[in-house]
């Protein structure tokens, strides 16, 4: 069989639409991946994602809303029924592709299909009891120092980012911008820390997901001038 002709199943979180309306960092990769494999003439890609997600390949969803965007849903909920609707068709796909964390590697004793799995961070270091119970699986690193010791990986896939999004600047300009979730594995105090030693004006922008550090290390620091 022509490659390009193989059943791919891109498995996306349901926290945010794929491609989320602002933040969403695992939809953001899960869209980049399958509307790059649609561009590369793959033909049959089905994307698991929230039922308003948007994509050029077919699009499969039983959660119609983002539980972030949607806070009548239990979350955990929502992300088995997704998940198993998943493997429910997996016989249909020859392979699965898991940007879905930890939760879908408890189904492959179930399953037939291979999966490979994006690994985008561990949250938690329990986590790595799950990764490490299934070595017989395919993991993708984001980074060689992302890795894990005792995992076995594939290789190590950067994760890219849709240039036609962005807007090219010869000359940079004055400030520093740091983006991404407010939390410590995110360093934005070591942002802080390196637009204070520079003397330049920083701007930080993203969703806070740990309350205490943001109001015992970052927001002392923040006066609306310079930071």
């Amino acid at each position: 069989m022509d490659i390009k002709s193989k059943r791919i199943a891109v498995l996306a979180p349901v926290a945010w639409r794929t491609p989320p309306r602002a933040y969403g960092a695992w939809e953001t990769i899960a869209s980049n991946i399958t509307e790059g494999l649609v561009a590369h003439g793959f033909k049959n890609v089905t994307l698991f994602a929230t039922k308003e997600s948007i994509t050029k390949a077919k699009l499969i969803g039983w959660v119609e809303k983002g539980y972030e965007e949607d806070k009548t849903q239990i979350p955990k909920v929502s992300e088995c029924l997704h998940i198993s609707k998943v493997m429910q068709q997996a016989d249909e796909f020859d392979l699965i592709h898991n940007n879905f964390d930890y939760l879908p590697l408890t189904y492959l004793p179930f399953i037939k299909t291979p999966m490979l799995t994006t690994i985008h961070g561990f949250s938690d270091p329990d986590i790595l009891r799950v990764y490490r119970d299934h070595k017989d699986t395919y993991y993708v690193s984001i980074s060689d120092a992302d890795r894990d010791k005792k995992l076995p990986y594939l290789a190590t896939v950067y994760n890219g980012i849709d240039l036609s999004n962005l807007t090219f600047r010869e000359t940079p300009g004055d400030k520093l911008v740091h983006y991404g979730r407010i939390h410590p594995d995110k360093g934005t105090h070591l942002a802080i820390e390196v637009a204070k030693k520079c003397g330049k004006d920083l701007l930080i922008a993203g969703i806070i997901q740990d309350q205490d550090y943001f109001d015992n290390f970052l927001k002392p620091h923040i006066n609306d001038s310079s930071i």
